[in-house]
């Protein structure tokens, strides 16, 4: 009887033992995810600036057999450039991408944030995070497009109602002025102002979130400063206007030259063959 005692007592004691022991573990397991998710909010805006950086407008041109858009036009790499080289594939294209890349991970945090403790700030840096991407892209030595894509993108997913209010202010603008840059500012100053206003009616307003579109909208202004000038002296381009000397694709090398002399076509070629 006693020699179960003590073999009772020493069981209860390991017990005791493995029990702290597995506590301990889950102490610091506990303490390991929220190491994990204090930093979860930087990996979130990270990888969205990293989306962000991806310059479509290059991308698809190049894909396309098109001209780089930074060597033509107003230099800009984003749709409304892309447009102006005679192609409305390739700038309907890189439209629909550079509102994908601030839409989609803007949508990622909304869905499975929470799971992962990221709320409405990491939210709102994720779609700043990703717009300043695209104006700012790591890929592209930091020199990228004015960001009203990719500004919409993530208007679209904060809210689909704010982002179809903004559409339809730079849609009403460029169909009536034709000018995207008039569009494009008009919908900055006023997209602030919208989403303010629509508060407790159809989303529901988060002071981060609200920074982060005034944000934007000042960026957005601050790309347009020399838009706002051409606008000013009258010498802006028109939505739709090619620009000269900047053919839709790059010319083909041929094999033999040709020259024209006098209204005559002369062939190098040609010439050769008749000589031997």
């Amino acid at each position: 009887m006693p020699k179960v005692t003590v073999g009772l007592l020493l069981d209860g004691e390991q017990a005791g033992k493995i029990a702290a022991l597995v506590l301990a573990l889950l102490g610091q397991q506990e303490l390991s995810l929220q190491s994990i998710q204090s930093f979860s909010p930087v990996f979130a805006a990270l990888a969205a600036y990293l989306i962000g950086s991806l310059s479509f407008a290059v991308i698809v041109s190049r894909v396309m057999g098109l001209n780089d858009p930074r060597t033509f036009g107003s230099k800009n790499p984003g749709a409304t450039n892309v447009l102006r080289s005679g192609s409305k594939a390739a700038a309907i294209i890189t439209l629909l991408l550079d509102a994908a890349k601030g839409w989609l991970p803007v949508l990622l945090v909304k869905l499975y944030g929470p799971s992962y403790g990221l709320g409405d700030g990491t939210l709102a840096m994720v779609g700043l995070a990703a717009f300043l991407g695209h104006v700012y892209p790591v890929f592209f030595k930091f020199a990228g497009g004015k960001g009203v894509a990719t500004a919409l993108g993530v208007l679209l997913g904060l809210s689909g109602w704010l982002g179809l209010a903004t559409a339809l202010i730079w849609l009403v603008m460029a169909l009536v002025f034709r000018y995207s840059s008039l569009a494009s500012i008009t919908a900055a100053v006023l997209v602030p102002a919208v989403y303010v206003m629509g508060d407790d009616g159809l989303w529901m307003m988060n002071k981060s979130v609200a920074l982060a579109v005034a944000v934007m909208s000042i960026f957005l202004l601050y790309r347009h400063a020399e838009n706002i000038n051409r606008l000013i002296k009258g010498t802006e381009s028109r939505l739709g206007k090619k620009t000269p000397g900047h053919p839709v694709a790059k010319p083909a090398e041929h094999g033999h030259a040709q020259h024209v002399h006098h209204g005559h076509k002369y062939d190098h070629k040609s010439s050769h063959q008749h000589k031997s």
